[in-house]
């Protein structure tokens, strides 16, 4: 009896297998703290200088060496075998299939382990470089709950923004009226339109029903944000925004909107699926969502920079593309227009630093420990750089979001009020949680690869009929996207200016709010809140009228009076009616100098350059 009693505490009469390691090696110590998290209750781990004598059929000089994985039976693995066979207990069975089935990397693994083996000093050294000297598996709870605080709050930002400005973009009296273009959908797919447009809107499109839509978004944020039933309130807000994105036309096709629907169905099974969730007994999030949002972090920061060298753009070759950016943006700020006066040998490394940035740190957030803090570092602080420099409504604090989930548990705890650093989260999830979590992460990994892997290996012409079906069926819910921003360097400013007459004689401009206008006002902060309207101005400027139809119909609502139009300006020249006439006429506008400045207080210079449109007037 006695003897069983000492066998079943050194785990020799376990069904289990039992994992010896040298524990004065801190190497080894390390490590085996990382992998009982992983494995769990899977294997037992004991010191060498514990249990050493209990295994003769091994000679115990061997255990200063090796790690040994000992079976009930007495057989045994050692090496990278051992450590492998230990790591299959739980998911991560992918190094032993490899091990047993791809020729070559058994013997580069034993001989991999054996030189770190014989050189435990030095990776010692290396290891606490790269991961840090946090000992155990890192736990993301705390990264997940400010993560989704971020996105409510961005959420709250998109919705209330658009709300402010619905009416006039695509309300009843609005410039592209949501009721008409779902009437011509209608006409156009008949049944299939509720498959191939997925909206709420399909039920009721008046105003009242966009109005709400976006305060119920709003406040649904809030709730999200305090952290009351996030998975639940996660999958509204998606169904929300997709459904304003899928009737907005053009004042809703930015990458930032996309972007936003692709996070927040991701975030969906990210979240606890509680009502109310307690930081201390909250399930961990599933390891391949977390992987999932470092791919999505990857794909948009990785593809910005590629599309600039894939464009053929001379201003990304000659490294001049930042001559032109800061005052050829959307929407620029005051602090845009300082950087543009910095010397062009500034710039021109300042372009090297965003192909670095864009092309070289995206792959380091797959990375261990440091490497993937500091990739975060250097990620977030390019974000702020473009937030101060330029309006790109929330893009970049929802960016900054990806970044937040890059640093685990033990990093956060160092930048919070002590109440919140809980040194222990204990949390057991049921088992049909943890399968449908696991479930839904490992579907949208494998939709991933089928939507944005197999287009960069598989020419268009020979796309399987499975794939073709899958992005036809899954295409409109927006649930995986392509990103790439400033693939071509605008190196000219052209701004549109509306004019008003009654008499065909004398003209008065209409006031946009935010667009530059009067020479005299500086370039200002409007972000997080984007002016829809003031965006599709910029991109209308590069263009002709002919392509933007919607101009025209701006244009036509400002000839009838529409009060919802006329609020999404800064001014009305014609407040008691209507002109009789309107056109849109052409400046180019760029930044003055600083000599300027000082001389004429101006921070824009213009000259005239064309009529954009013909006069115009009602029937």
């Amino acid at each position: 009896m006695k003897e069983n009693i000492l066998g079943d505490s050194l785990g020799i009469n376990d069904q289990r297998p039992v994992l010896v390691y040298d524990s004065a090696c801190g190497f080894c110590t390390f490590w085996v703290h990382r992998w009982q998290h992983i494995t769990e209750d899977q294997v037992v781990y004991k010191p060498s200088q514990e249990v050493a004598s209990q295994y003769p059929q091994i000679a115990p000089e061997k255990f200063d060496s090796a790690i040994y994985l000992i079976y009930p039976d007495g057989t045994y693995d050692s090496g990278a075998k051992g450590v492998f066979k230990a790591l299959a207990t739980s998911v991560h069975k992918l190094p032993l299939l490899a091990y047993k089935k791809i020729p070559g990397f058994a013997p580069i693994s034993e001989w991999t382990y054996r030189q770190v083996a014989n050189n435990r000093a030095f990776f010692s050294f290396l290891t606490r470089c790269v991961w840090g000297t946090t000992v155990g598996r890192p736990t993301w709870h705390l990264a997940r709950r400010f993560f989704i605080i971020i996105l409510g709050l961005v959420y709250f930002i998109a919705f209330s923004s658009l709300g402010s400005q619905i009416e006039g973009l695509i309300g009843k009296e609005g410039i592209l009226p949501v009721q008409s273009f779902l009437q011509q959908v209608e006409s156009q797919m008949g049944v299939e339109r509720v498959w191939k447009l997925p909206t709420l809107f399909w039920l009721e499109a008046g105003d009242r029903f966009l109005k709400f839509i976006c305060l119920a978004g709003a406040a649904i944020s809030l709730l999200v944000m305090a952290g009351i039933a996030p998975a639940l309130g996660l999958f509204i807000l998606w169904l929300f925004y997709l459904s304003l994105f899928n009737v907005g036309q053009q004042f809703l096709g930015f990458q930032w909107d996309t972007l936003l629907l692709e996070t927040g169905f991701l975030a969906i099974f990210l979240a606890p699926l509680k009502w109310r969730p307690k930081l201390a007994s909250e399930p961990p999030p599933s390891p391949w969502v977390l992987l999932l949002f470092k791919f999505l972090l990857f794909r948009v920061m990785f593809t910005s920079g590629w599309v600039k060298l894939a464009s053929g753009d001379p201003t990304w070759k000659d490294l001049s593309a930042l001559l032109y950016h800061y005052e050829t943006q959307p929407l620029p700020t005051w602090i845009g227009w300082y950087v543009h006066q910095l010397p062009q040998g500034f710039q021109e490394y300042s372009v090297i630093a965003v192909f670095i940035i864009q092309l070289g740190m995206p792959f380091l957030v797959f990375g261990p420990g440091r490497i993937r803090y500091m990739a975060a570092s250097v990620l977030m602080f390019f974000q702020l750089l473009i937030l101060v420099t330029g309006n790109y409504c929330f893009f970049n604090i929802l960016t900054i979001a990806f970044c937040i989930l890059l640093f685990d548990d033990a990093q956060i705890r160092k930048c919070i009020p002590k109440k919140w650093q809980m040194t222990e989260i204990r949390s057991r999830i049921p088992k049909w949680k943890k399968w449908f979590v696991e479930g839904m992460g490992q579907g949208m990994v494998v939709i991933s690869i089928l939507l944005y892997i197999i287009p960069l290996f598989v020419s268009p012409v020979s796309y399987p009929s499975v794939f073709i079906s899958t992005v036809n069926t899954i295409r409109p819910f927006h649930i995986v996207n392509r990103y790439g921003l400033f693939a071509v360097m605008t190196t000219s400013r052209p701004e549109i200016f509306i004019k008003g007459s009654n008499d065909g004689q004398e003209w008065k401009t209409y006031e946009f709010k935010w667009k530059p206008g009067k020479l005299s006002n500086p370039p200002t902060f409007v972000a997080p809140h984007q002016p829809r309207l003031d965006w599709q101005m910029w991109f209308a400027a590069l263009s002709n009228y002919e392509r933007n139809p919607w101009l025209i119909q701006f244009m036509t609502r400002l000839l009838q009076g529409s009060q919802p139009v006329l609020d999404l300006l800064a001014s009305n020249p014609f407040p008691e009616n209507p002109p009789k006439y309107i056109q849109a006429v052409v400046y180019d506008y760029w930044f003055t100098d600083t000599e300027t400045k000082e001389k004429t207080g101006n921070w824009w210079q213009r000259e005239y350059k064309e009529p954009y449109t013909p006069v115009l007037q009602l029937p």
